[in-house]
């Protein structure tokens, strides 16, 4: 299954279900905005497949681009295969 991210307007970030899942589930416990975590937390749970980032409020995108700047693409160096990384390290090129 495909599942998108929308990370800025005409930016969107496509990806296998599992990377998808694999990212929200990064976020979701270090995400300082409980309801934004509730929310991706129900994405996932879900199998929503998708994360409109622009829909969310300010802070909580703002959060979250810090977070995926900070250590998203380390994080899944030690647990994915090198083509996920390539990847991730597209979608933290979207947040610029």
């Amino acid at each position: 299954m495909a599942a998108l991210i929308m990370v800025r307007p005409d930016r969107d970030w496509q990806s296998s279900g599992g990377l998808f899942d694999w990212t929200l589930e990064y976020l979701i416990p270090r995400l300082a905005d409980e309801k934004t975590a509730e929310w991706l937390r129900t994405i996932v749970d879900e199998n929503l497949g998708n994360l409109w980032i622009p829909d969310l409020p300010d802070e909580a995108q703002e959060e979250i681009y810090d977070l995926l700047r900070a250590g998203v693409v380390a994080a899944a160096a030690h647990e994915l295969p090198p083509a996920a990384v390539d990847q991730l390290r597209e979608l933290v090129a979207l947040t610029y």
